[in-house]
This record gives C-alpha cells, sequence and structure tokens, in this order.
C-alpha cells in the first residue's frame, strides 16, 4: 500500500497517468484484501486499512480522477463500491447472541470512525462532481449509495448498538447522501427522484441478509428493511411486491415477539400500499391473513394491536374475492372469524393491557360488519356487561370503548335489542352509579365522559324499545337520592320526551 500511497499522493509525481482510475482501483484493491482478507481478523490490520482508506480519500484528486471513462473508470468505480461495502459491514452490530460485552460496546466508535470517512468520501464526490462536463461521477456514486444508505440507516435509529455521537453522525452521512445524489427526502432518494429508482439496489444489498438462515446474523436488517420499506408507498410499491413479501413474512414468523411486531407492521405497510387486485393474485392476501391470524393467539397486547389494526385493512381486500348473490344468505367473512376468537379472548381476559386492547378494536368490527353483527349478539352481549362492570383505572379507556361498542351496537341492529334492554339496562345504571359514587380514582374529564356516553346509550335503548326504558327509569328516580344518576335519567326523560319511535 506504500508504493500506491506513493502514487496518489500530491507529493509525487504530478502527471496526469498517476490519478488514473486504474490507479485508484489497485489502491482501493490493497484496502479491500485488509478488510475482508485473512489478515481482517487482526484489528490492526482493520485499523491500517481504515487509515490507508482515509489517506486515499484525501490525496485523490477526485475531479480530474472522474474525468476518465471507460473500463477502467467503471472497475475503479467497483472496487471503490466493493470497499465502502466492506466498511458498512465493519461498523455492522454482531449476531444477536454475540451482542453483549465488549463486542457490543465497540459498534458505536466503528460507527463514527466509519461516518467520518463516508462523509468525508461524499465531500469529495460532491466537490469533484461540480467541477465535471461529463458525468463520470454517476458512475462512482452508483456504487457508493447503496452501501452508505444501510450504513446510514442502521446507526440513525435509537439501537442497542447505537450512542447518541454514532447517531449523530450517521444523521450526517444521510443528509449528505441526499445532497450529493440531489434527493430532497429519504423517499425521494429511494424511489428515484432525479435518477432511476435505488429501491432495488438498497432491497438486492439485504437480500442475502434477509433468507432464513442469515436474517439474525445481523440484528440491524430487519430494522433497515422495515424502515426502507415504509419510506415507499404506493404506486411505486406495487412493482417490488416479490421483493418485500417473503421478508416480510418471515420476520413475522418468528419466535420474538418484537420481530412479529416488525413483521406484522411490514405486512400492514404493503396491504396499505399494493392495490388489491395484486395482492389477491396468487392468493397473496389469504397467505397474510393466515400468516397473522395466527398471532391472536399470542397474550401480547402489542402484538394483538398491530395484528388487528392489519387485518382490518385486509379485510376489504379479502371480501373482494367473495361472491354474494342476493337469492342466498349471505357467507361467513373473515372478518367474523376473526371477531368470532377475539370475543372468545376477551370473555374470560383479566389483563388491563390486553383488555383495552381487545376493547379500543371492537367499534371497528362493528362498524365493520355492521347488521352482520348480529351473529355475534350473544358474546357480545356478554363481554360489553362483563366489562362494564369493572374498573379500567384512572383513563376508564376499556369501558369508554366498549360504550361506543354498545352505540354502534343498538344503530345497527336495534331490532334485536329490544328483548335484551333488562340486561343492558341494568349494566348501564350499575355503571352509571359506580361512576357516581367513586370520589378519588377517576379523573373529572373522564367521569363525564363516561356519564355522557352511557347516557347517550340508554337514549338509544330507549329507542330502541319503542319507550320502554324510560318507564323503568320513572320508578326509579322516585327512590334513588343520587343527584348525578337522577340528572342522568332526567337527560334520557327530557330527550326521548318528543321521541317518535320508528326505529333508530
Amino acid at each position: 500500500m506504500e508504493l500506491d500511497r506513493a502514487e496518489l499522493s500530491p507529493g509525487g509525481a504530478s502527471s496526469p497517468t498517476q490519478w488514473s482510475p486504474s490507479a485508484l482501483g489497485q489502491a482501493c484493491s490493497e484496502v479491500l484484501h485488509r478488510l475482508t482478507g485473512h489478515e481482517a481478523r487482526r484489528a490492526s490490520a482493520r485499523r491500517v486499512a481504515l487509515k490507508d482508506f482515509s489517506a486515499l480519500i484525501e490525496t485523490t484528486e477526485w475531479d480530474r480522477l472522474l474525468e476518465g471513462s471507460g473500463q477502467p473508470l467503471r472497475r475503479a468505480a467497483e472496487t471503490l463500491g466493493q470497499v465502502t461495502k466492506a466498511l458498512e459491514k465493519y461498523a455492522a452490530p454482531p449476531k444477536e447472541e454475540a451482542c453483549a460485552g465488549s463486542a457490543h460496546s465497540e459498534v458505536p466508535e466503528k460507527a463514527v470512525e466509519v461516518g467520518v470517512l463516508f462523509l468525508r468520501l461524499l465531500e469529495k464526490v460532491e466537490a469533484g462532481k461540480n467541477c465535471l462536463v461529463c458525468p463520470a461521477w454517476k458512475t462512482v456514486l452508483g456504487h457508493l449509495a447503496g452501501p452508505i444508505y444501510i450504513f446510514a440507516i442502521t446507526h440513525l435509529l435509537e439501537q442497542p448498538w447505537t450512542s447518541p455521537r454514532s447517531r449523530e453522525v450517521a444523521g450526517e452521512v444521510r443528509s449528505s447522501l441526499l445532497k450529493v445524489t440531489q434527493c430532497s427526502s429519504v423517499a425521494g432518494f429511494l424511489r428515484g427522484e432525479n435518477e432511476d429508482e435505488r429501491f432495488p439496489v438498497i432491497m438486492g444489498l439485504l437480500k442475502p441478509y434477509l433468507n432464513k438462515e442469515s436474517w439474525k446474523n445481523n440484528p440491524a436488517v430487519k430494522h433497515v428493511f422495515s424502515w426502507t420499506l415504509q419510506q415507499v408507498t404506493r404506486p411505486w410499491l406495487t412493482q417490488h411486491l416479490e421483493r418485500i413479501l417473503p421478508p416480510s413474512l418471515l420476520i413475522s414468523d418468528d419466535y420474538q415477539t418484537e420481530n412479529k411486531v416488525l413483521g406484522v407492521h411490514c405486512l400492514h405497510h404493503i396491504v396499505l400500499n399494493v392495490p388489491a387486485a395484486d395482492l389477491l393474485q396468487y392468493n397473496r392476501a389469504q397467505v397474510v391473513y393466515h400468516a397473522i391470524f395466527n398471532h391472536l393467539y399470542m397474550p401480547e397486547h402489542h402484538l394483538i394491536q398491530a395484528v388487528l389494526l392489519c387485518l382490518l385493512d385486509l379485510f376489504p381486500i379479502l371480501e373482494k374475492a367473495q361472491n354474494w348473490k342476493g337469492d342466498a344468505s349471505r357467507p361467513t367473512t373473515h372478518c367474523d372469524e376473526v371477531l368470532q376468537l377475539v370475543l372468545t379472548h376477551m370473555e374470560p381476559e383479566h389483563r388491563l393491557l390486553l383488555r383495552r386492547t381487545y376493547a379500543r378494536n371492537l367499534p371497528a368490527f362493528v362498524n365493520r360488519l355492521g347488521i352482520l353483527t348480529v351473529r355475534h349478539m350473544k358474546r357480545l352481549e356478554r363481554v360489553i356487561v362483563g366489562y362494564l362492570e369493572v374498573y379500567d383505572g384512572p383513563e376508564e379507556e376499556a369501558r369508554l370503548k366498549i360504550l361506543e361498542t354498545l352505540k354502534l351496537l343498538m344503530q345497527y341492529t336495534w331490532p334485536r335489542i329490544s328483548c335484551r334492554v333488562v340486561v343492558l339496562l341494568r349494566a348501564l345504571l350499575k355503571l352509571i352509579c359506580d361512576v357516581a359514587r367513586d370520589t378519588n380514582l377517576t379523573p373529572d374529564p373522564v367521569k363525564n365522559a363516561l356519564l355522557q356516553e352511557a347516557t347517550d346509550c340508554l337514549i338509544l335503548l330507549d329507542h330502541c324499545s319503542q319507550g320502554r326504558v324510560k318507564g323503568l327509569l320513572a320508578k326509579i328516580v322516585l327512590s334513588c337520592d343520587d343527584s348525578t344518576v337522577v340528572s342522568c335519567i332526567r337527560k334520557v326523560q327530557w330527550v326521548s320526551a318528543d321521541a317518535s319511535y320508528h326505529g333508530t
């Protein structure tokens, strides 16, 4: 390497041939050998390689070098790209099982060192391209952009292998890369704001590390894939479906909850940004459905939340493939199947976080099914009554969402409500009494919201029962001495006084 450095040094001969692409390629090959060859196992060899590459960046006249063309320039650019890939791997975190102790703590330091090199390299390319008539710099940048992008995203996000300093440097690398490529955002960089799209290039670099055998060798790869995927939206994502769907399914199928959630987020992004026709082709939508349906058996509230949100957006796509003829009963849908399982899990559930997660998503299922919710009336009634009885903490999220569900249920299925008036009336009055007697635990705004929602439910219940509720409440007012309860009952009577009962 000393010879190469002498040839590329400003103190050496000044003949233009000594600044040729072939000389750069030879020097880069030496650096690459020290980073990836047998001697790369020694820390001293890697440090020398980094020093040599730093010197190479500083001593090369990039504006004159990039005036070259043809095969020598392409070979030099290719070798430079291989060095960049090697440096990105050098700064990458080790395998998950090895992420401990000194091996883990060394990663941010390496990232800062490599990030500074990338910043200087990008600065040189930026300075060189401004002096050129011939756009040969694009050839070099085409080999550098992918690995530098992966490095930046690997260390940009807050992860166990990053530090404030390494994240700062990674952010600067990303900004510099966008500046050199003349892109206004990462999304523009990926979809090719000014040049050919780079998303396929990035996916191609990640592909060897996203198969069943290797995807855990680098714990950063799944995060880079997920973050990159979510920067690309429709219509650009559709053409890459074959590249992005298998890794997303692979990550979601892992035994670790963190990976399941990450994979489901990727699948959800695909569902939202790929046309239904493409997802229905080759039964892809069914594959996604079955892949995440089984996650509903996991008692992890973060996972359940991610799965339910994804399924709610997947149902319209799955239903496009179903044909219903008006002369027959409507077939059971995937939404029915999921709601049945959710209600089965909700009934005995005692963990507050899971109860809140289920209750949070229940109104969307009732909205989705509409009048077809009658198929689940018995179980819904038990869940509603059971959840209204249990205090849910100061925010009362579960009970508020259950009241919202009950309102929707009465609006959609009002002909079936009259036979359930007594059960629902008892549950609502008990809730109002509990809230009225609660003097310490629940904040006043939450209490008011609960009382308002419960009162609205009583008004709807009265409409559905042709005024029966108003008659039953008249007896309660005479014997009740709680002003809050009486106030809620009076509201029901006032609103219902002039109502005409022809359904809701």
